[in-house]
């Protein structure tokens, strides 16, 4: 059997309880990301979800500690030099990541810990 794998629905990255108002300032506000409503089922766990082009990005609540590994998500942003002055201009730290060919790219660190990076490609 093959797995027919027709794309990634979306990603879950996880926030503290009660964090919803700082990530939806961060996620919402300093990103300009869309929120979506979440289905009437699954309001009670909390979290919030985002819409990403065709993919979501869910943010979901769980006790953790903060997040300091390698494991991330990677959107593809538009004008990504124009991306990486404007987070620093809001005090958000960026890591300049090893060289991909055909790829420019950088990640940061939510207010939760959780690697975010952002690529453009280049050729």
């Amino acid at each position: 059997m093959k797995v027919d794998v027709k794309g990634i629905h979306h990603v879950q990255l996880c926030i503290p309880p009660g964090t919803e108002d700082q990530a939806r300032s961060f996620f919402s506000g300093i990103l300009g990301f869309q929120e979506i409503e979440k289905p009437e089922s699954l309001k009670p766990n909390g979290g919030l979800w985002y819409q990403m082009g065709e993919q979501e990005l869910h943010l979901g609540i769980e006790n953790i500690p903060l997040q300091k590994g390698k494991s991330h998500p990677a959107f593809e942003v538009a004008q990504l030099n124009t991306v990486k002055k404007y987070l620093l201009s809001h005090g958000i730290a960026v890591k300049e990541e090893t060289e991909i060919p055909g790829l420019s790219r950088f990640s940061f660190r939510d207010p939760f810990g959780n690697r975010i990076e952002f690529l453009e490609k280049t050729t």
